[in-house]
């Protein structure tokens, strides 16, 4: 099992249910899903950057990604409706919680100048996302492969009621944000 699951079954639930007033284990917020999506802007003019994309990304999340595609024209960027312009990978369960786990303790003291994350990036449903700026902090990129450095978003998926409790379970999961 994940240790970042165990964590949460064991610690973690007990925690947020005393906090918040639970009574019920499974009304306590949990962690549904990461969504880790690398978008490619000049994916159109050249093929090799969205090649070098998914592959990173399947190296970094362990699952091969989804090309995603252009919803609608853009004259201004050159880019047609249907175009390949990125790709994304959806993480759930035991993945999920080792990729959380990878990104908390490897990938996040790897970043130059890293002084925590902001707390304002909360969406209101309970959210969170996160902007790296170069795929390279994580351990299993080989940089000399890859020609083009990209940067990633990623999305912690909650179901909780608020942004506080969002906070309160990624704190304990162990997000660094600022203080």
């Amino acid at each position: 099992m994940a240790r970042l699951l165990e964590k949460y079954k064991t610690e973690i639930v007990p925690k947020l249910a005393e906090q918040f007033g639970y009574r019920n284990r499974m009304a306590v917020p949990k962690l549904v899903k990461i969504v880790v999506n690398m978008g490619v802007g000049r994916a159109t003019e050249e093929a090799k950057r969205l090649e070098d994309a998914c592959s990173a990304i399947a190296q970094i999340t362990g699952q091969q990604p989804l090309v995603t595609k252009a919803k609608q024209s853009v004259s201004g960027f050159k880019l047609r409706k249907g175009a390949r312009i990125g790709c994304k990978v959806t993480l759930r369960g035991r993945r999920m919680y080792e990729f959380l786990d990878r990104l908390i303790s490897v990938a996040m003291p790897r970043i130059r100048d890293f002084r925590g994350l902001p707390v304002e990036a909360f969406d209101g449903s309970g959210n969170y996302s996160l902007g790296i700026a170069e795929q390279l902090v994580f351990p299993e990129v080989d940089p000399d492969k890859y020609e083009y450095a990209g940067g990633l978003q990623v999305t912690l998926v909650v179901d909780a009621k608020s942004s506080e409790e969002s906070q309160a379970l990624l704190s304990q999961l162990g997000m660094p944000f600022k203080v």
